[in-house]
């Protein structure tokens, strides 16, 4: 018997630099190796956002080597759920995909007391997305 299948998802936001890197990061540290993640942009900044990186360091999550990566039409076809965070239309669409948007603010231009609720909403969300595929999230 071959081992199930391991559910992979894309996060999606414009710059890839907030929300999309943070929902990466915490997905892979909750999902661990149960699950395959990616993000992108449809708009890449230069850098990831320093709000976002201190308010996932301030959780033990270490994201300062990642860099924004453009959003591809195989990136979406290689996922089974393609999260979608603010990048509206520029999000390539294919039949059997399952699709969700997260509404979330975005963490651009502010300081990390404003990234941190939207760190723990974000955290929030994997967590149930992490119950909805059936992967058990890491303690």
């Amino acid at each position: 018997m071959s081992a199930p299948a391991v559910p992979s998802v894309l996060f999606v936001c414009v710059h890839n630099a907030g929300r999309s890197q943070m929902a990466a990061a915490l997905l892979a540290r909750l999902g661990g190796d149960r699950v395959e993640v990616r993000s992108a942009g449809s708009a890449p900044a230069d850098t990831v956002n320093p709000a976002a990186l201190e308010a996932l360091a301030e959780v033990g999550i270490d994201i300062s080597a990642e860099t924004p990566k453009v959003l591809t039409t195989e990136a979406v076809q290689a996922s089974d759920v393609v999260i979608t965070m603010g990048c509206g239309d520029a999000c390539p669409y294919f039949p059997g995909k399952r699709y969700l948007d997260w509404k979330l603010d975005d963490p651009a231009g502010q300081g990390v007391d404003a990234v941190r609720p939207i760190r723990d909403e974000i955290e929030r969300r994997v967590r149930g997305l992490l119950a909805d595929l059936g992967v058990e999230a890491a303690a």
